[in-house]
């Protein structure tokens, strides 16, 4: 099995990020590039949570050895110096035996050039590709040059807190004499590193701190169907409020192109960038445009004020953002309203004596062997109805414990004597006797759990509700790169500080220890000590505060009094909000209602009137077919008697008029006016 396991878990990571990707973006409408982008932000991250316990397994391992062989070389002096006896020989035979290979152990030099490989390239598409990326599609340049610029001077700020970090540290180590002496290239790569996993902690701790609560409490809250339901209500009368607004802002954008559409004609050189912009509208937008533009006026015959280039690169930012907006607004409202409904149903059906779950409307997506044949409507109701409000409970409980280990654990990670780290006494104890297994799930659960925490918060708060992710292909092209970035941001500080959390990392537990892999590509701390000594160390007991202000809801009750409406139930604005959503979900539910019914009725009309149409349509083609041959046969039978009849006579002038009567009398034939004598046809005529 020497790295089989690697190599199988990075194509198994592979197919995993691809899945999502496909389960959230949209293949076919999406540009390549930031598909591909996206695709290798998420394939690298996912890489750094499924192979650090692999890393961590092997490190185990070669410490056990390393153990060894000082264990051995200390029996040997001290058997040259004392003759040694019978039980250090028995000693040193059960401690060699007990060293056995993990299941998943890598071999040298593989783990160092992978993870240089897998965080080189994450940094770089986390601080220069992605947001570039991000910034050039939202850009409302016309050129490619103008894009670039527009893109570098918004990523500027980006750029800029990153330098401003490094260039602190690297004015703090020429200071130093000790260190000034000794600065090369892998101590200026470690501070480099160094800015990037403080910029990504002060984030990460930030972030840890609100989800380690809100989480638990989301998971216990969704076992309150009623609370459920209401905080729904009230997210749909913000909501709709947000999308009027969306619609508004849409309907602007759409009317100042229109009226620069209308003044720039076809001959103008910025006609262009006006066919530019309209690509960018919707589609009834750009057909309700094109009706109106069938004219090639001269644009020079009217003295017309005509706008700028800026002020259309101007007008093209608006739209691509209007239209982005409203996107996002009219995905969201098709989510909540289907939660809202479901939410709705399940209520009605708790009462239910059959058992049977009933939906008030029938799922747009067809019944697959699952749901036709195991997760019956009764299955569903029992689901529903009975346990899933049970497994929410007992799944809030367990991640409320996790989240007090790790809050915990982010207090006393740096006590190595005695262990006070709840992750770093697991992982101990498992080393003692070697379970590999369960180092490496231990490792990967902690690490998903954590990651969980941090990724959920950001598309959780209000802040954030510019970028969402949505499944069923709903994910817009920004939120996908947004996502990306975040992820490769995020990622490599939060490994590094789980490594801190078991007491992996020497740089923090200072600890005489084999480094893992991981560890030794992050480069060593102590080249900048306060950084080391200081703010990795202190700086994550800040999340103790964070937590207790998020279970009290500090923020959401600033937030609220500031002017943005919270959900609260002891507030009446919020008993305002939750009627409004209420009528609104009414209003939307009685709108679906009239457009299901409709169907219905056009759907019993066709089964109930359709196949006696067909019967009657079928009936009547079979008839004419009849009618068509019968008389084909008959028109036959009559030319060939009147071919020999009329071959008798020798009028040449008769034999000519008689073949051109023969020639016209398929397409003329009608059986009442047909006489035997061509004279009296002629003459009718």
């Amino acid at each position: 099995m020497s790295g089989a396991a690697l190599g199988i878990e990075i194509v198994v990571v592979f197919f995993l990020a691809l899945f999502l990707l496909h389960r959230y973006g949209d293949f076919k409408k999406q540009h390549k590039m930031v598909l591909f982008g996206t695709l290798l932000a998420w394939y690298l991250c996912f890489l750094i949570v499924f192979i650090l316990p692999l890393d961590v397994s092997t490190t185990i391992y070669k410490q056990c050895k390393i153990d060894n062989e000082e264990h051995s070389t200390n029996s040997a002096v001290t058997a040259d110096s004392n003759q040694s006896t019978r039980s250090d020989s028995t000693t040193r035979a059960r401690l060699r035996k007990e060293c056995y290979k993990p299941w998943s152990y890598i071999p040298d030099g593989i783990m160092p050039i992978f993870w240089r490989v897998v965080y080189w390239t994450s940094q770089c598409l986390t601080w220069l590709l992605l947001p570039f990326m991000q910034s050039y599609a939202r850009s409302g340049g016309f050129s490619i040059t103008g894009k670039i610029k527009t893109a570098l001077i918004e990523n500027a700020i980006y750029y800029g807190t990153y330098l401003l970090i490094f260039g602190s540290l690297l004015i703090y180590v020429a200071v130093h004499p000790n260190l000034i002496g000794h600065l090369d290239w892998y101590q200026l790569q470690t501070i480099g590193i160094t800015a990037a996993n403080t910029w990504g902690l002060f984030l990460l701790v930030l972030l840890l701190g609100y989800g380690l609560v809100e989480i638990p409490r989301s998971y216990w809250n969704a076992s309150r169907r009623g609370h459920l339901l209401m905080k729904t209500y009230f997210k749909a009368a913000k909501l709709m409020t947000e999308k009027a607004d969306a619609e508004e802002s849409l309907e602007d954008a759409m009317e100042e192109v229109r009226k620069v559409s209308e003044c720039i004609k076809y001959n103008h050189p910025l006609r262009k960038n006006i066919d530019t912009i309209l690509k960018k509208c919707p589609v009834e937008y750009q057909e309700k445009m094109g009706r109106n533009m069938d004219d090639y006026e001269d644009f020079d015959e009217k003295q017309n004020v005509y706008p700028s280039e800026r002020s259309l690169v101007k007008l093209h930012k608006q739209v691509i953002y209007a239209v982005q907006r409203h996107n996002r607004t009219r995905v969201q409202w098709q989510i909540l309203l289907e939660t809202a409904f479901h939410l709705e149903d399940v209520a009605k059906n708790e009462t239910s004596g059959t058992h049977q779950f009933i939906r008030s409307y029938t799922p747009q997506e067809p019944e697959g062997f699952i749901s036709r044949y195991l997760y019956t409507p009764t299955v569903e109701w029992y689901w529903e109805c009975l346990l899933r409000q049970w497994c929410y409970r007992i799944l809030a409980v367990m991640v409320t414990l996790f989240s007090v280990v790790v809050v915990w654990s982010e207090c006393t990670f740096f006590s190595t004597q005695p262990v006070l780290s709840l992750f770093a006494v697991f992982i101990q104890l498992a080393e003692k006797t070697y379970n590999y297994l369960y180092i490496e799930m231990a490792c990967f659960l902690t690490i998903f759990f954590l990651c969980t925490c941090v990724y959920s918060t950001v598309f959780r708060i209000r802040v954030f509700n510019y970028y969402y992710l949505a499944s069923h292909h709903q994910t817009d092209a920004y939120s996908l790169q947004f996502s990306g970035m975040l992820f490769c941001r995020l990622t490599p500080p939060l490994c590094l500080n789980f490594l801190g959390l078991i007491h992996m990392d020497s740089a923090i537990s200072h600890q005489n220890r084999e480094q893992t892999a991981y560890t030794s590509i992050m480069g060593s701390m102590r080249v900048l000590s306060f950084i080391a000594d200081g703010f990795y160390i202190y700086y994550p007991m800040l999340i103790i505060v964070l937590c207790i202000a998020t279970y009290f809801s500090l923020g959401t009750r600033c937030l609220n009094l500031l002017g943005f409406q919270q959900f609260m139930g002891d507030n009446d604005m919020t008993s305002d909000l939750i009627d409004e959503g209420k009528e609104l979900i009414r209003r939307e539910k009685r709108k679906r209602q009239r457009v299901e019914d409709g169907e219905n009725r056009r759907r019993e009309w066709q089964e109930r009137y359709g196949n006696r149409r067909e019967d009657y349509t079928r009936n009547r083609n079979v008839q004419s077919s009849e009618m068509k041959e019968t008389s084909y046969s008959d028109t036959n039978n009559s030319n060939r008697g009147k071919a020999s009849k009329y071959t008798r006579s020798n009028s040449r002038p008769e034999r000519d008029r008689i073949e051109l009567l023969q020639e016209a009398e398929p397409m003329d034939f009608n059986a009442e006016t047909f006489t035997d004598d061509p004279l009296d046809a002629e003459s009718g005529r």
